[in-house]
């Protein structure tokens, strides 16, 4: 028998700590692979760590509230002899941390420094009931303290964690039925002039606001757009939905036809698919898609598609679907969000034409998908031009110009139009 060390995995890219919530195991208790050992809180998700061992966990190496580097010892756990030991992960090398990251969308900010910054806050909190048994993490206190959310208002919502602990999500749904006029709104201060209003910006404003100016502060942003004909696109979607719905209980959106020539032109052109570190250019094995997701408080987040490429259509369809329909009900997990490599969006469910999307670091480009409209248009024949209506799409590509060049983020652009612009209409979607 031997000890080894279990240490804190990767919870996403720009995310190097995490605060442990609960400890699911005690000392002396059997453990094997998989099996949750304890409960750790981004500010992202609130997520069960699995244990990479069978064995017995011999030695808690933190407590509950402990504020948790990635990749430090969290565990000792007895072992057989043979078990081969998890190799060190490299926390402070980018490329081989998973990314968290949205693209026009839900940015987080260090979870540190919520921490560290609303220490007095959380004392506050923890002391309003001393005989209370009640525990709140570090997280959940963060958000009620910028969100004003009152201790007496806090213990009226019910939770859904471990020991009906309140998590991340329940806090979200209390905040926006508050929205919706179910609870009492948010303060508005109102200037001393009576004809402006100041708002607070909420905890999600702040972290979108800090990630977009650190991006662009990092890459230098180019945008190209391109109007592709999406004619082919829509009239084979009109009429494989009707099917697709009867026989799946889903929508066919644009979503995963987009994703797939996306992929391709990756495919064709690997070069888009890389990160930057320094003065080093990190070439990218696999190819990540992240897709924004509209969520019902307004917001947006945006899961990763791992391993698109191996997704035929239909697969892409069905894992739109879920992580669409996981990201709405509150149920994505770290691993969700991990990994991208690139990311789209799709603007055009907001009836915009075009725009200028800020790339999502350390990735090194962007690709925003507009509205769909019927326009006319020359269509070139063999016998002459013609005068036809066409069903028309602005794409807008944003690439850091430090590493993509105006040839290959043109060329790439102009790639993914042409995947989309050649679409084999006669193919299959079940």
């Amino acid at each position: 028998m031997k000890i080894v060390e279990m240490v804190m995995p990767p919870m996403g890219e720009s995310i190097m700590e995490c605060t442990v919530l609960h400890l699911l195991k005690k000392t002396g208790d059997a453990v094997t692979i998989d099996d949750s050992v304890l409960e750790v809180a981004t500010d992202k998700v609130d997520t069960e760590v699995p244990c990479p061992y069978s064995g017995v966990l011999t030695e808690w190496l933190v407590k509950e509230n402990d504020v948790v580097a990635i990749g430090s010892a969290v565990a000792h756990i007895q072992v057989e002899d043979d078990t081969e030991e998890e190799k060190p992960l490299p926390v402070l090398h980018e490329e081989e941390i998973p990314d968290v990251e949205s693209s026009v969308a839900i940015l987080e900010k260090d979870f540190h420094e919520a921490v560290t910054k609303k220490a007095e806050p959380v004392l506050e909190y923890a002391k309003n009931d001393p005989a209370s048994n009640t525990f709140y993490s570090p997280l959940v206190l963060s958000i009620a303290r910028e969100e004003h959310i009152s201790p007496g208002e806090l213990a009226t919502i019910p939770g859904s964690g471990v020991e009906n602990r309140v998590t991340k999500n329940d806090i979200i749904a209390f905040l926006d039925k508050r929205k919706k006029g179910l609870s009492q709104p948010a303060p508005i201060v109102t200037s001393l002039n009576g004809s402006n209003e100041i708002i607070e910006m909420d905890r999600m404003r702040k972290m979108i606001s800090q990630r977009m100016i650190e991006s662009k502060r990092i890459s230098a942003h180019v945008t190209s757009f391109i109007e592709t004909d999406m004619t082919p696109v829509v009239k084979w979607r009109e009429a494989v939905k009707t099917e697709y719905r009867k026989k799946t209980g889903d929508s066919i959106t644009f979503t995963p036809i987009l994703i797939e020539a996306v992929v391709k032109a990756i495919k064709d052109y690997p070069l888009i698919n890389i990160s930057v570190e320094g003065e080093k250019i990190i070439k990218k094995k696999d190819i990540n898609i992240g897709m924004a997701v509209a969520l019902p408080d307004g917001n947006l987040i945006v899961p990763v598609i791992h391993n698109a490429d191996r997704y035929d259509l239909p697969g892409l369809a069905r894992k739109v679907n879920e992580l669409a329909r996981r990201a709405r009900e509150n149920k994505l997990k770290a691993d969700d969000l991990a990994g991208g490599t690139y990311t789209v969006s799709n603007i055009g469910a907001f009836s915009n034409l075009m725009g200028t999307p800020i790339i999502v670091q350390p990735q090194v480009a962007i690709m925003a998908f507009g509205a769909i409209k019927k326009k006319p248009a020359v269509i070139e024949t063999p016998e002459g031009d013609l005068l036809g209506i066409r069903s028309l799409m602005f794409i807008s590509h944003s690439y850091d110009h430090r590493v993509v060049d105006g040839s290959l983020g043109g060329m790439f652009l102009k790639r993914v139009n042409d995947y989309l612009e050649n679409f084999n209409v006669s193919r299959s979607i079940i």
